[in-house]
């Protein structure tokens, strides 16, 4: 069970993301496309395997990868957005409302008896403090032989990344948002100069950058910065780390993808 300061920087991190989709609250590009949910899966997993099943995402945010589930053919998606982000993702998914039930509670109240196919978390674990409720709920909602996949930060090939938004953070999770935003604006000058670097260089989280962030929009490579300084927790997680975390609330069959060798994708089965 969370303790109190546990649980409220883990509220705190909702209330941080609610605000950042409120003002970031479009999935416009190369940045809602089923393009990143694919090259986030990498080879684990087939998108083309949701189609027709019984699929739940946590953590929806704006509804980018719930959009991509729906186009991948999913019969059903049950979408989990615990913050003020919720109108957001009712506005972005007001099409595919008849394919889609939105739930505003946070991960560990999914229901049970749903009868899960799939359940999908990008992006989501490493901002929760103690993930494990969450985990374990998804394993209790999954049908036998259901699948769970989720994408992590990774720690290995990270530390001199980890190290510089780690300070930054220790200043700008105190930031106004209005700051915040400001401040994103400055440092997307920086990355265009970083991007152009990449081109020539080995640098730090090239793979990224070349297949995945020089493909978004000004706007979007503002997000992906306000994105990292902004959440009050955030976890970089090692290898062994995520895959005991999910043999302990009870998934085998468990699969993993260093993506672009950075961050960690990974699939376990119920």
């Amino acid at each position: 069970m969370e303790n109190q300061e546990s649980q409220t920087l883990r509220q705190r991190t909702i209330d941080d993301f609610g605000e950042q989709w409120t003002h970031f609250p479009d999935n416009e590009g190369f940045y809602g496309s089923s393009a990143i949910l694919r090259d986030a899966i990498g080879p684990l997993f087939s998108l083309s395997d949701v189609a027709g099943g019984r699929v739940a995402e946590i953590g929806s945010g704006t509804g980018r990868i719930v959009k991509s589930l729906l186009e991948a053919g999913a019969g059903h998606v049950w979408a989990i957005e615990p913050s003020e982000a919720v109108p957001a993702l009712e506005k972005n998914l007001a099409g595919d409302r008849e394919r889609v039930t939105i739930l505003p509670i946070p991960g560990e109240e999914l229901p049970l008896g749903l009868n899960l196919d799939y359940i999908f978390s990008i992006g989501v674990i490493h901002h929760v403090p103690d993930p494990r409720p969450i985990l374990k709920r998804a394993h209790q909602s999954l049908k036998p032989k259901g699948k769970l996949v989720i994408w992590v930060y990774g720690r290995e090939n990270n530390l001199p990344y980890i190290f510089l938004v780690s300070a930054l953070r220790l200043i700008t999770t105190r930031m106004p948002h209005t700051f915040r935003v400001f401040l994103s604006k400055i440092l997307n000058f920086g990355l265009d100069i970083y991007m152009f670097l990449c081109r020539f260089f080995p640098l730090p989280l090239k793979g990224y950058v070349m297949h995945v962030l020089r493909n978004f929009d000004r706007k979007k490579r503002e997000l992906v910065i306000y994105d990292q300084l902004n959440p009050a927790y955030a976890k970089f997680y090692r290898k062994d780390e995520i895959e005991k975390l999910l043999r302990e609330v009870g998934f085998d069959k468990i699969a993993l993808h260093h993506r672009h060798g950075y961050s960690w994708t990974i699939l376990g089965e119920k």
